[in-house]
């Protein structure tokens, strides 16, 4: 299983958790497992598409998933996942 840690503003969707855990052999596996455990994080990681929101970053150890191979990246039990959202401002 993989961890996952969440932004507050995705706190709220998955009980309050700082972390959770998932299962899955790629970043989108873990991350449609982790829509599976809690639902209302379907609409604030992925569009419509199935793909990742454009506001929502993800990295696997320290590196952005959009530079690895994206949803497709392998994941080990031993890997920590992290959601960002964008930040926009002036």
């Amino acid at each position: 299983m993989a961890k996952i840690r969440i932004p507050p503003v995705l706190r709220p969707s998955v009980g309050g958790e700082r972390e959770v855990s998932a299962d899955g052999a790629n970043v989108g596996e873990v991350l449609k497992s982790l829509v599976e455990q809690h639902p209302d994080t379907q609409s604030q990681l992925f569009g419509a598409d199935g793909d990742l929101n454009r506001f929502v970053n993800v990295y696997l150890n320290d590196e952005d998933v959009r530079v690895l191979q994206g949803l497709e990246t392998t994941v080990s039990g031993s890997d920590e996942l992290v959601i960002l959202p964008a930040m926009a401002g002036g």
